[in-house]
C-alpha cells in the first residue's frame, strides 16, 4: 500500500510541474502572439494526457513489480508491454482527433508530454538536496 502512495503523491507532482510549465509555455505563446483558445485547450488536453499517462504507467509498474515479486515476471512483463501500448493507442487518438478538428494547437498539446522526465529530474534534483 506504502507504493501506492508513492504512485500518486508522484502523480501530484508531475501535475503541479505540468501546470507550471503549460503556463510558462502559454506565456511564451502569448509573446510570440499566438496565444488563442487552441493553445490553452491543447495545453489542458496535453497536461491531462501526460499526467494520465504517468499515473496508469506508474501504477502499471507497481503492479508488475508485486508480480514479480510473486515469481510472475512473465505477467507483469505482458502487463508493461500491453500497458503501454494501451497509453500510446489512446494517446495518439485523442491527440489525433483534437488535432485535426482545429480545436487544440498540436505544439501546445505535445509539448506537456515531453516535459514529465524533466519535471521528474528537477523535483528529484531538489528533492535530494533538502534529504542531504
Amino acid at each position: 500500500m506504502d507504493s501506492r502512495r508513492e504512485v500518486f503523491r508522484m502523480t501530484g507532482v508531475v501535475f503541479a510541474g505540468e501546470v507550471i510549465c503549460c503556463l510558462v509555455m502559454a506565456g511564451i505563446f502569448a509573446l510570440a502572439g499566438y496565444l488563442d483558445g487552441t493553445v490553452w485547450l491543447g495545453g489542458a488536453v496535453g497536461v491531462a494526457l501526460a499526467v494520465g499517462n504517468f499515473f496508469f504507467m506508474a501504477l502499471h509498474a507497481d503492479v508488475a513489480a508485486d508480480r514479480a515479486v510473486h515469481q510472475d515476471v512473465t505477467g507483469g512483463r505482458k502487463l508493461m508491454t500491453g500497458s503501454y501500448i494501451i497509453r500510446l493507442a489512446v494517446i495518439f487518438g485523442i491527440l489525433l482527433l483534437l488535432v485535426k478538428s482545429g480545436r487544440c494547437n498540436a505544439i501546445a498539446s505535445i509539448v506537456p508530454l515531453a516535459l514529465v522526465r524533466w519535471i521528474l529530474t528537477v523535483f528529484e534534483f531538489f528533492h535530494r538536496k533538502e534529504g542531504a
